[in-house]
């Protein structure tokens, strides 16, 4: 109720004079100083001492300006923000993606991108598919490249590309001089794998059982890269998304059977209206549909 009177009461505070702040507001001087009553009696304190049209603060509120001007000014900075981020040659995109596409993908992403939009700025997040749906619940990011693609109610999703997955063994494994294999093959094999949680796991596990088996963990962590530097170590074979850079130690199997690939979309808050960047970033993105991990 007194958040539309605070701009009024600046403008006669900084006047002291109610038809001249009427003037800079655009309202009736009438108005204004009904407005100015009703927002003393709702304070239950004297703002002004009046002199006809002439007003002066009182010690109230002189106290009550400086947290007035303190509120306007932030409100003004939020607003600004929020049009600076939308400014279609200069606003931000809040993205998010998966850590095995942040090495390589998402650079060479946004470089394609910033080469025809120079001035966009990007918020990026890091982070495994379940969170990341929930940030963009949230209102935290805009878009989001996440596997496996979510089939939720109030989520659009397009597909994007796929990527084949490798089965992960150590240099000397009885495997490793073979280029391809089966899954099932690997079934008596320790894994080690990604937490409950991230999409790379469920994947995982629906291949293992496709393949006619329930796998053996060993052990769990949140970095491919740390899973492979398990594999190296001996500790288990894994199931991953190729590498950017061949890590020594270890052979990167093709799979024959089942199919072993993950599938890689976008998502963003299905009725949520883009602004200008975001939408330019989006398009961009479903362009490259096919070719995304190229």
């Amino acid at each position: 109720m007194l958040t539309p009177r605070l701009a009024q009461f600046a403008a006669v505070a900084r006047h002291e004079h109610v038809t001249r702040a009427a003037g800079e507001l655009a309202v009736p001087q009438s108005t204004l100083s009904r407005a100015m009553v009703r927002l003393e009696a709702d304070l239950g304190v004297e703002l002004f001492a009046r002199r006809g049209r002439t007003v002066s603060l009182t010690p109230a509120g002189r106290r009550f300006l400086g947290s007035v001007e303190r509120a306007l000014t932030s409100v003004e900075e939020a607003a600004e923000s929020l049009r600076s981020d939308a400014d279609p040659a200069t606003g931000k995109v809040a993205f998010g993606f998966l850590h095995t596409l942040g090495s390589e993908t998402v650079p060479a992403l946004i470089r394609a991108f910033r080469a025809d939009h120079p001035g966009v700025r990007f918020a990026l997040v890091q982070n495994y598919g379940e969170a990341m749906l929930e940030r963009l619940r949230a209102g935290d990011l805009d878009l989001c490249l996440t596997s496996p693609i979510p089939d939720a109610p109030d989520l659009v999703t397009r597909a994007l590309d796929e990527q084949r997955l490798r089965l992960v063994v150590p240099e000397d494994h009885r495997l490793a001089g073979r280029r391809r294999v089966r899954l099932e093959e690997a079934a008596e094999e320790p894994f080690v794998t990604l937490e409950p949680g991230y999409g790379m796991r469920r994947i995982f596990e629906t291949l293992c059982a496709r393949a006619g088996f329930t796998p053996r963990i060993a052990f769990e962590g949140e970095e491919a890269e740390t899973l492979r530097g398990l594999v190296a170590a001996g500790l288990g074979v894994s199931l991953l998304p190729p590498p950017t850079v061949l890590r020594p130690g270890v052979r990167e199997l093709e799979v024959s059977s089942p199919r072993a690939v993950r599938e890689i979309g976008v998502a963003w808050l299905d009725g949520h209206r883009d602004t200008p960047p975001v939408a330019a970033f989006k398009e961009f993105l479903l362009r490259r549909r096919g070719h995304l991990l190229a």
